[in-house]
Protein backbone atom coordinates (compact mmCIF):
# COMPACT_ATOMS: atom_id res chain seq x y z
CA UNK A 1 0.00 0.00 0.00
CA UNK A 2 1.22 3.62 -0.85
CA UNK A 3 1.36 6.41 1.69
CA UNK A 4 1.84 10.24 1.45
CA UNK A 5 6.11 10.74 1.09
CA UNK A 6 5.97 12.86 3.22
CA UNK A 7 5.57 10.34 5.94
CA UNK A 8 8.79 9.05 4.88
CA UNK A 9 10.63 11.54 6.93
CA UNK A 10 8.72 11.80 9.91
CA UNK A 11 9.81 9.83 13.09
CA UNK A 12 7.55 8.76 15.51
CA UNK A 13 7.51 10.92 18.49
CA UNK A 14 8.59 8.89 21.67
CA UNK A 15 6.01 9.93 24.79
CA UNK A 16 7.85 9.35 28.30
CA UNK A 17 7.23 5.44 29.12
CA UNK A 18 4.09 4.57 31.10
CA UNK A 19 4.15 2.49 33.93
CA UNK A 20 2.08 -0.20 32.60
CA UNK A 21 4.88 -1.01 30.12
CA UNK A 22 7.42 -1.37 32.90
CA UNK A 23 4.58 -3.65 34.80
CA UNK A 24 4.37 -6.15 31.80
CA UNK A 25 7.91 -5.59 30.69
CA UNK A 26 9.97 -5.70 34.17
CA UNK A 27 7.04 -7.62 36.39
CA UNK A 28 7.88 -4.86 39.06
CA UNK A 29 4.62 -4.10 41.17
CA UNK A 30 3.13 -0.22 40.03
CA UNK A 31 3.38 1.11 43.35
CA UNK A 32 7.20 0.33 43.38
CA UNK A 33 7.60 2.57 40.03
CA UNK A 34 8.31 5.88 40.00
CA UNK A 35 7.79 7.88 36.67
CA UNK A 36 10.12 11.19 36.39
CA UNK A 37 9.81 11.01 32.51
CA UNK A 38 6.95 13.12 31.43
CA UNK A 39 6.59 16.21 33.33
CA UNK A 40 3.76 15.76 35.10
CA UNK A 41 2.83 17.25 38.44
CA UNK A 42 3.63 14.71 40.92
CA UNK A 43 0.71 15.92 43.16
CA UNK A 44 -1.94 16.02 40.96
CA UNK A 45 -4.95 17.96 40.31
CA UNK A 46 -6.51 20.00 43.07
CA UNK A 47 -9.21 17.99 45.47
CA UNK A 48 -12.11 20.06 43.70
CA UNK A 49 -11.38 19.09 40.02
CA UNK A 50 -11.56 15.26 41.53
CA UNK A 51 -14.75 16.27 43.40
CA UNK A 52 -16.32 17.71 39.96
CA UNK A 53 -15.50 15.24 37.49
CA UNK A 54 -16.98 12.90 39.78
CA UNK A 55 -19.93 14.34 39.87
CA UNK A 56 -20.48 14.31 36.25
CA UNK A 57 -18.98 10.88 35.14
CA UNK A 58 -22.53 9.91 34.22
CA UNK A 59 -22.54 12.71 31.66
CA UNK A 60 -19.92 10.72 29.44
CA UNK A 61 -22.41 9.23 26.96
CA UNK A 62 -23.48 12.57 26.10
CA UNK A 63 -21.23 14.92 23.80
CA UNK A 64 -19.15 17.84 25.10
CA UNK A 65 -20.64 21.49 25.08
CA UNK A 66 -18.88 22.45 21.97
CA UNK A 67 -18.54 26.38 22.79
CA UNK A 68 -16.51 25.46 25.79
CA UNK A 69 -17.96 28.59 27.67
CA UNK A 70 -17.33 27.57 31.08
CA UNK A 71 -13.81 27.09 30.05
CA UNK A 72 -13.54 30.07 28.18
CA UNK A 73 -14.78 31.95 30.91
CA UNK A 74 -12.47 30.94 33.23
CA UNK A 75 -9.59 31.34 30.91
CA UNK A 76 -10.66 35.00 29.74
CA UNK A 77 -10.84 36.25 33.53
CA UNK A 78 -7.56 34.69 34.13
CA UNK A 79 -5.57 36.37 31.16
CA UNK A 80 -8.01 39.42 31.01
CA UNK A 81 -8.61 38.90 27.21
CA UNK A 82 -11.55 38.38 25.20
CA UNK A 83 -13.06 34.91 24.18
CA UNK A 84 -12.11 35.82 20.44
CA UNK A 85 -9.09 35.72 21.84
CA UNK A 86 -8.76 31.81 22.52
CA UNK A 87 -8.88 28.52 20.88
CA UNK A 88 -9.16 25.48 22.82
CA UNK A 89 -7.37 22.19 22.01
CA UNK A 90 -6.47 18.45 22.88
CA UNK A 91 -3.28 19.89 24.68
CA UNK A 92 -1.31 22.65 23.14
CA UNK A 93 -0.06 20.34 20.97
CA UNK A 94 -3.20 20.44 18.57
CA UNK A 95 -3.29 24.01 18.32
CA UNK A 96 0.43 23.44 17.07
CA UNK A 97 -1.01 21.55 14.64
CA UNK A 98 -3.76 24.00 13.43
CA UNK A 99 -1.44 26.54 13.61
CA UNK A 100 1.03 24.38 10.64
CA UNK A 101 -2.03 24.06 8.55
CA UNK A 102 -3.33 27.60 8.97
CA UNK A 103 0.09 29.40 8.11
CA UNK A 104 2.50 27.08 6.60
CA UNK A 105 2.86 25.01 2.91
CA UNK A 106 5.66 23.02 1.17
CA UNK A 107 6.95 26.04 0.05
CA UNK A 108 7.32 27.45 3.71
CA UNK A 109 10.37 28.17 6.24
CA UNK A 110 9.72 26.99 9.89
CA UNK A 111 12.71 28.19 12.51
CA UNK A 112 13.06 26.54 15.81
CA UNK A 113 15.50 26.28 18.31
CA UNK A 114 18.64 23.88 18.05
CA UNK A 115 16.61 21.55 20.71
CA UNK A 116 12.98 22.06 21.39
CA UNK A 117 9.87 20.48 21.66
CA UNK A 118 9.92 17.44 18.83
CA UNK A 119 6.23 18.56 17.89
CA UNK A 120 7.07 21.48 16.09
CA UNK A 121 9.45 19.72 13.16
CA UNK A 122 7.26 17.04 13.39
CA UNK A 123 3.99 19.02 12.74
CA UNK A 124 6.24 21.22 10.12
CA UNK A 125 7.01 17.64 8.27
CA UNK A 126 3.22 16.52 7.92
CA UNK A 127 2.35 19.60 5.09
CA UNK A 128 6.20 19.32 3.81
CA UNK A 129 7.48 22.65 5.10
CA UNK A 130 11.18 23.07 5.76
CA UNK A 131 12.87 23.58 9.49
CA UNK A 132 15.70 25.64 10.04
CA UNK A 133 17.37 25.54 13.58
CA UNK A 134 19.67 27.75 15.44
CA UNK A 135 22.78 26.57 16.52
CA UNK A 136 22.73 27.00 20.38
CA UNK A 137 21.58 24.60 22.34
CA UNK A 138 19.90 27.80 24.56
CA UNK A 139 17.50 29.77 22.58
CA UNK A 140 19.94 32.74 21.39
CA UNK A 141 18.20 35.41 19.94
CA UNK A 142 20.62 36.93 18.06
CA UNK A 143 21.14 33.83 16.12
CA UNK A 144 16.79 33.49 15.63
CA UNK A 145 17.48 37.22 14.31
CA UNK A 146 20.13 36.04 11.84
CA UNK A 147 18.41 33.02 10.56
CA UNK A 148 15.10 34.98 10.26
CA UNK A 149 17.04 37.66 8.02
CA UNK A 150 18.47 35.22 5.88
CA UNK A 151 15.64 32.39 5.93
CA UNK A 152 12.45 34.05 6.09
CA UNK A 153 10.39 31.44 7.65
CA UNK A 154 6.97 31.99 7.87
CA UNK A 155 6.62 30.65 11.58
CA UNK A 156 9.03 30.96 14.66
CA UNK A 157 9.19 29.11 17.67
CA UNK A 158 9.86 30.25 21.07
CA UNK A 159 9.83 27.64 23.70
CA UNK A 160 10.00 29.46 26.97
CA UNK A 161 10.66 28.07 29.13
CA UNK A 162 12.36 25.45 26.73
CA UNK A 163 11.38 21.77 26.38
CA UNK A 164 13.70 19.48 27.05
CA UNK A 165 16.68 21.85 28.69
CA UNK A 166 14.36 24.20 30.81
CA UNK A 167 16.29 27.37 30.39
CA UNK A 168 13.70 30.37 29.31
CA UNK A 169 13.98 33.83 27.73
CA UNK A 170 13.71 37.23 29.57
CA UNK A 171 10.19 38.44 29.00
CA UNK A 172 11.76 41.84 27.72
CA UNK A 173 14.26 40.58 25.61
CA UNK A 174 11.43 38.56 23.60
CA UNK A 175 9.67 41.61 23.42
CA UNK A 176 12.91 43.64 21.73
CA UNK A 177 13.15 40.23 19.26
CA UNK A 178 9.49 40.19 18.09
CA UNK A 179 8.94 43.85 17.63
CA UNK A 180 11.93 43.58 14.80
CA UNK A 181 9.89 40.15 13.01
CA UNK A 182 7.69 41.63 10.31
CA UNK A 183 3.71 41.27 10.28
CA UNK A 184 3.30 38.12 8.15
CA UNK A 185 5.96 36.03 10.01
CA UNK A 186 3.71 34.45 12.70
CA UNK A 187 5.62 33.81 16.12
CA UNK A 188 4.49 31.40 18.75
CA UNK A 189 5.14 31.63 21.92
CA UNK A 190 5.09 28.27 23.69
CA UNK A 191 4.56 28.54 27.43
CA UNK A 192 3.77 25.59 28.42
CA UNK A 193 5.78 25.64 31.44
CA UNK A 194 5.21 29.37 32.13
CA UNK A 195 3.98 29.19 35.40
CA UNK A 196 7.01 27.39 36.50
CA UNK A 197 9.07 30.28 35.18
CA UNK A 198 6.47 33.35 36.24
CA UNK A 199 6.77 31.61 40.13
CA UNK A 200 10.70 31.65 39.61
CA UNK A 201 11.72 34.49 38.37
CA UNK A 202 9.37 37.45 37.09
CA UNK A 203 11.68 38.23 34.34
CA UNK A 204 10.81 35.76 32.96
CA UNK A 205 7.14 35.90 33.51
CA UNK A 206 5.73 36.33 29.64
CA UNK A 207 1.80 37.96 29.81
CA UNK A 208 -0.70 37.02 26.78
CA UNK A 209 -2.30 39.82 27.45
CA UNK A 210 0.86 42.39 26.83
CA UNK A 211 1.73 40.25 23.41
CA UNK A 212 -1.54 40.48 21.76
CA UNK A 213 -2.01 43.82 22.68
CA UNK A 214 1.64 44.70 21.11
CA UNK A 215 1.74 42.11 18.43
CA UNK A 216 -0.81 41.28 16.00
CA UNK A 217 1.51 38.29 14.60
CA UNK A 218 1.56 36.11 17.71
CA UNK A 219 0.16 33.21 19.29
CA UNK A 220 0.59 32.35 22.87
CA UNK A 221 0.33 28.69 23.84
CA UNK A 222 -0.70 27.21 27.77
CA UNK A 223 -1.48 24.30 29.25
CA UNK A 224 -3.46 22.18 31.80
CA UNK A 225 -1.37 19.01 31.32
CA UNK A 226 1.69 20.17 33.99
CA UNK A 227 1.38 22.79 36.95
CA UNK A 228 -2.27 22.14 36.70
CA UNK A 229 -1.76 18.19 37.03
CA UNK A 230 -4.36 17.16 33.84
CA UNK A 231 -2.07 15.74 31.47
CA UNK A 232 -4.38 12.87 30.99
CA UNK A 233 -7.29 14.84 30.63
CA UNK A 234 -5.53 16.77 27.13
CA UNK A 235 -6.20 20.27 27.34
CA UNK A 236 -4.44 22.96 26.19
CA UNK A 237 -4.85 26.82 24.38
CA UNK A 238 -4.08 29.36 21.80
CA UNK A 239 -4.47 33.30 22.56
CA UNK A 240 -3.67 35.56 20.11
CA UNK A 241 -5.59 38.27 17.79
CA UNK A 242 -8.92 37.58 16.72
CA UNK A 243 -7.87 37.59 13.22
CA UNK A 244 -5.95 34.54 13.84
CA UNK A 245 -8.17 32.44 16.20
CA UNK A 246 -10.72 32.98 13.30
CA UNK A 247 -8.18 31.10 11.02
CA UNK A 248 -7.55 28.47 13.40
CA UNK A 249 -10.96 28.08 14.36
CA UNK A 250 -11.80 26.52 10.91
CA UNK A 251 -9.17 23.70 11.39
CA UNK A 252 -10.62 22.64 15.12
CA UNK A 253 -12.77 19.54 14.60
CA UNK A 254 -16.00 19.55 16.38
CA UNK A 255 -16.13 18.31 19.98
CA UNK A 256 -12.25 17.91 20.42
CA UNK A 257 -12.77 17.99 24.20
CA UNK A 258 -14.10 15.72 26.05
CA UNK A 259 -17.11 16.42 28.57
CA UNK A 260 -14.76 15.40 31.62
CA UNK A 261 -11.67 16.88 30.43
CA UNK A 262 -13.33 20.74 30.45
CA UNK A 263 -15.24 20.32 33.38
CA UNK A 264 -11.92 19.22 34.83
CA UNK A 265 -10.02 22.01 32.96
CA UNK A 266 -12.90 24.53 34.25
CA UNK A 267 -12.46 24.20 37.91
CA UNK A 268 -8.84 23.79 37.74
CA UNK A 269 -8.07 27.23 35.96
CA UNK A 270 -9.93 28.77 39.78
CA UNK A 271 -7.44 26.98 41.87
CA UNK A 272 -4.53 29.11 42.01
CA UNK A 273 -3.58 28.57 45.08
CA UNK A 274 -3.22 24.71 44.85
CA UNK A 275 -0.97 25.43 41.81
CA UNK A 276 1.31 27.84 43.37
CA UNK A 277 1.77 25.31 46.06
CA UNK A 278 2.82 22.85 43.98
CA UNK A 279 5.10 24.58 41.91
CA UNK A 280 6.62 25.87 45.41
CA UNK A 281 7.34 22.28 46.65
CA UNK A 282 8.60 21.94 43.11
CA UNK A 283 11.39 24.45 43.11
CA UNK A 284 12.09 23.20 46.75
CA UNK A 285 13.10 20.16 46.09
CA UNK A 286 14.80 21.22 43.04
CA UNK A 287 17.47 22.90 45.44
CA UNK A 288 18.29 18.31 46.07
CA UNK A 289 18.97 17.80 42.47
CA UNK A 290 21.42 21.05 42.08
CA UNK A 291 23.56 19.96 45.21
CA UNK A 292 23.36 16.18 43.64
CA UNK A 293 24.47 17.62 40.09
CA UNK A 294 27.48 18.80 42.59
CA UNK A 295 28.07 16.18 44.35
CA UNK A 296 28.51 13.78 41.12
CA UNK A 297 30.43 15.98 38.88
CA UNK A 298 27.81 16.02 36.30
CA UNK A 299 26.53 19.36 35.13
CA UNK A 300 22.92 20.56 35.44
CA UNK A 301 21.01 23.47 33.44
CA UNK A 302 19.13 25.60 35.51
CA UNK A 303 15.65 25.08 34.94
CA UNK A 304 12.71 27.30 35.20
CA UNK A 305 10.10 24.73 34.81
CA UNK A 306 9.48 21.47 36.84
CA UNK A 307 12.01 19.47 35.26
CA UNK A 308 15.51 19.82 35.26
CA UNK A 309 18.32 18.43 32.40
CA UNK A 310 21.14 16.03 34.49
CA UNK A 311 24.19 16.72 31.67
CA UNK A 312 26.21 13.43 32.00
CA UNK A 313 30.36 13.19 31.34
CA UNK A 314 31.91 11.33 28.83
CA UNK A 315 32.36 8.17 31.45
CA UNK A 316 28.56 7.74 31.60
CA UNK A 317 26.14 7.10 28.75
CA UNK A 318 22.67 8.70 28.83
CA UNK A 319 20.91 5.77 27.27
CA UNK A 320 22.55 3.11 29.57
CA UNK A 321 21.79 5.07 32.71
CA UNK A 322 18.33 5.47 31.63
CA UNK A 323 17.65 2.20 30.74
CA UNK A 324 19.40 0.79 34.13
CA UNK A 325 17.20 2.97 36.27
CA UNK A 326 14.09 1.89 34.01
CA UNK A 327 14.48 -1.85 34.94
CA UNK A 328 14.93 -0.53 38.38
CA UNK A 329 11.78 0.84 38.44
CA UNK A 330 12.13 4.47 37.79
CA UNK A 331 11.43 6.09 34.57
CA UNK A 332 13.69 9.26 33.31
CA UNK A 333 13.42 10.69 30.01
CA UNK A 334 17.29 9.67 27.69
CA UNK A 335 17.90 12.82 25.52
CA UNK A 336 20.34 11.01 23.33
CA UNK A 337 17.32 11.73 20.38
CA UNK A 338 17.85 15.17 20.80
CA UNK A 339 21.79 14.65 19.92
CA UNK A 340 22.56 15.20 24.14
CA UNK A 341 24.62 12.90 26.43
CA UNK A 342 21.71 14.02 29.20
CA UNK A 343 18.59 12.75 31.16
CA UNK A 344 15.66 14.47 31.96
CA UNK A 345 14.29 14.23 35.31
CA UNK A 346 10.98 15.47 36.29
CA UNK A 347 11.05 16.93 39.83
CA UNK A 348 8.56 14.30 41.98
CA UNK A 349 7.77 13.90 45.78
CA UNK A 350 10.60 14.09 48.30
CA UNK A 351 10.18 9.96 48.47
CA UNK A 352 10.46 9.65 44.58
CA UNK A 353 13.58 12.22 44.30
CA UNK A 354 15.43 10.86 47.33
CA UNK A 355 15.09 6.98 45.04
CA UNK A 356 16.52 8.27 42.51
CA UNK A 357 19.40 10.01 44.22
CA UNK A 358 20.06 7.36 45.26
CA UNK A 359 19.84 4.49 42.49
CA UNK A 360 21.38 6.88 40.01
CA UNK A 361 24.14 7.51 42.44
CA UNK A 362 25.88 3.67 42.17
CA UNK A 363 25.00 3.88 38.64
CA UNK A 364 27.26 6.36 37.88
Amino acid sequence: MKFNKKLENIKIYEAGKPIELVVREFGIEPKDIVKLASNENPYGCAPKVKEAVTKIVSNMALYPDDSMRKLKNGLTSRFEIKEENLIIGSGSDQVIEFIMHAKANANSKILINSVTFAMYEIYAKHIGAKIVRTASQEHNLNEFYELYKSEKPDVIFLCTPNNPTGDAIDALDMMNFIAKIDENTLVVVDGAYMEYAAFKDKKKAISPKELIKKFSNVIYLGTFSKAYGLGGMRVGYGISSPEIIKELHKLRPPFNITTLSLEAASVAVEEQAFVNNCISLCFSEMKHYEEFATKQKIDIIESYTNFVTLCLNKDNNSTQIADALLRQGIIVRDLSGYGMNAIRVTVGTPEQNSRFFELTAELL
